[in-house]
């Protein structure tokens, strides 16, 4: 089907929902406001638009949903702002015990969810180390792959605690794992 090429402030009709005008653009959809039936997002392509008036359609026009997946991918990018990660459900409300082999010395218990917190920190610093090495530009291509190649081991020896997270996208991933 045939997208449809509307502006905002186009007014158009639809059978379901009657008289109504374009008040967003997205890239399959229109999000139009309509008298009766409140706003509702309506794919472009639909051929029961009938269009009353149209306003011609701005090609350079970006949405706020555009804008803010941008926002997010850059901050990602460029930041040491962590993401939230889940801690897998079994584990909320836990401890972790650490108990020496001296019986002469106390044991140290701490909230499960704090050191899940320090691992995901960890984590993300690691991401944001690779990322500051890759864009560095005083190191050569061999410098950039072998510390790398240096930190994907690290986070092969981090793989241990992939039994706390709640998803497997949020695993550490070592070289055995790696799709390089």
């Amino acid at each position: 089907m045939q997208k449809i090429s509307l502006g905002i402030g186009s007014r158009i009709r639809h059978p379901q929902f009657g008289d109504g005008v374009v008040v967003q653009i997205k890239p399959e959809e229109y999000v139009i406001t309509f008298m009766q039936h409140g706003m509702r997002d309506i794919e472009r392509t639909d051929s029961e638009l009938e269009i009353i008036d149209a306003n011609d359609a701005d090609n350079d026009l970006v949405s706020l949903a555009d804008i803010e997946v941008l926002l997010v991918n850059i901050i990602k990018k460029y930041s040491d702002m962590q993401e939230r990660v889940e801690i897998g459900q079994k584990w909320t409300g836990g401890t972790l015990i650490m108990k020496p082999g001296d019986t002469s010395l106390k044991s140290k218990e701490v909230p499960i969810d704090v050191f899940f917190n320090k691992i995901v920190m960890l984590r993300d610093r690691l991401r944001v180390l690779e990322q500051r090495i890759n864009s560095h530009d005083k190191l050569t291509e061999d410098d950039k792959v072998n510390i790398q190649q240096y930190i994907t081991r690290c986070y092969g020896s981090l793989t241990t605690f992939n039994v706390l997270f709640k998803y497997s996208t949020d695993y550490f991933v070592g070289e055995k794992g790696s799709k390089d």
